[in-house]
């Protein structure tokens, strides 16, 4: 047994970062900031959204479009000053269970997707009379010229879909309206990112809202600029924030990277959202087993599958309080097809995907602070940090992993940040995109 503590007591030590060196990182993120706002390179992109942010006054009835993991969703939403009510809503998977389609892969066309995304806008208005400007949340890193075009700079998230990249995608599902006969009764009006999407949703009702943040599948991060010197004009600007590469990397991190998609890219979001996170913690798992013989040392096809292990998987384990972890047992039989595990072994599992999600909590606080310094350096007003996603709001312990890096970041001035769970803040947010471009005409 005591061999298992020492190990988890070793992986648990490399994957901790002390506030010393998160508050470094958050002094770096700042600093990839000002690059990339002054156009100086950097890890961040630091994309304008064409978009200042809502009054909380807006009103009407407006479609949205949120397309960006692993399910398309489209609502028609009415918007009455603050707030805000869902009439309709269809969601579908972009890969289908049966294997019957799979719209991410690389022989899937960006004419098949783009169809399948009009297919689903007409489903929601099918029994709703009238014309609707629409808000189209694209979460994925795009180039935008102006509020109703933006074109894809690569896609992300193990999405391959064929012919988009480069692409204006306003222009894509305006076509696709188009060959479905649509545009008469669909306006689109807006593209917009998920975390500005969050963003414009918190701000509807709280105007200290000055962050909005992703943390699911994938992580990234937006703010409320109060004077962008290209424009000349208060902006939200969405950071990319997934691309910083100032975060410490451990081996298991830069063998994940070596392994991915796009190595080199994404860094951060590869350490902290939870399409990663369970890929972590199974490379991890495989050395353990390979190195100190911990389950048998023996590999199964599941802990040998890349991406296998998920976030769910993890919420899972870390959601077992029996005092003999009865439930990670049940979940090594089950979905691991490792038979025979012993407390300790259980429990190091347990730990190992701990301290995976504290990292990730802890290095998302530290972008947070370097984004809340670029704007406001010592603090001085009341700051509201809106968050949307699985794994912030899923993943036992982890919202109170980010409050206490925050608190422990901020010492005396963590009374003057709050952090607040989103939901639907992609749907809302693009309806509310879509009312402001409506106001202007």
């Amino acid at each position: 047994m005591q061999t298992w503590v020492a190990a988890a007591e070793e992986l648990e030590g490399r994957l901790h970062l002390p506030a010393a060196a998160l508050d470094a990182v958050a002094g770096r993120f700042q600093q990839a900031m000002d690059q990339g706002l002054t156009g100086k390179g950097g890890s961040l992109k630091m994309l304008p959204s064409y978009l200042a942010g809502p009054t909380g006054q807006e009103r009407g009835t407006f479609l949205a479009l949120d397309f960006g993991g692993t399910n398309a969703r489209v609502a028609l939403i009415e918007l009455a000053g603050g707030q805000c009510r869902i009439l309709e809503r269809v969601s579908r998977p972009l890969r289908a269970a049966d294997g019957s389609y799979d719209y991410t892969r690389r022989t899937a066309t960006a004419e098949e997707l783009f169809d399948f995304l009009a297919s689903l806008i007409a489903e929601t208005i099918r029994h709703h009379q009238g014309r609707f400007y629409l808000g189209h949340t694209f979460s994925f890193p795009a180039r935008q010229q102006n509020i109703g075009h933006a074109a894809l700079i690569r896609w992300v998230k193990e999405f391959h879909t064929a012919g988009v990249e480069g692409r204006d995608v306003g222009q894509l599902l305006n076509d696709a309206l188009a060959r479905r006969g649509l545009l008469e009764r669909v306006r689109p009006a807006a593209i917009i990112n998920d975390t500005v999407g969050t963003l414009l949703t918190a701000t509807y009702s709280d105007l200290d809202t000055r962050i909005g943040s992703i943390l699911g599948t994938g992580h990234n991060s937006c703010y409320r600029d109060r004077f962008v010197p290209a424009f000349a004009a208060p902006m939200v600007i969405n950071m990319e924030s997934g691309n910083f590469d100032g975060a410490p990397a451990t081996d298991y991190d830069d063998q994940l990277d070596r392994q991915s998609q796009q190595p080199g890219a994404q860094r951060l979001e590869k350490m902290v959202s939870g399409l990663y996170l369970g890929e972590l913690v199974r490379q991890i798992l495989n050395e353990r087993i390979q190195a100190t013989g911990l389950f048998g040392g023996q590999g199964t096809p599941k802990l040998e599958t890349p991406y296998a292990l998920t976030a769910a998987d993890l919420s899972e384990i870390l959601s077992d309080q029996a005092a003999d972890l009865s439930g990670v047992g049940q979940w090594l039989r089950m979905r691991a097809g490792i038979e025979a595990s012993d407390r300790a072994e259980r429990r190091l599992l347990q730990r190992i995907a701990a301290a995976a999600s504290r990292r990730s909590a802890r290095l998302v606080a530290a972008t947070y602070l370097g984004a809340l310094r670029h704007e406001d350096p010592v603090l001085s007003n009341r700051h509201t940090i809106a968050v949307d996603g699985s794994l912030y709001e899923k993943m036992p312990g982890y919202a109170q992993d980010l409050d206490d890096a925050l608190a422990e970041l901020l010492g005396e001035k963590a009374g003057q940040v709050s952090v607040r769970l989103i939901k639907n803040g992609s749907e809302v947010g693009a309806a509310i995109a879509a009312a402001i471009v409506a106001a202007v005409g």
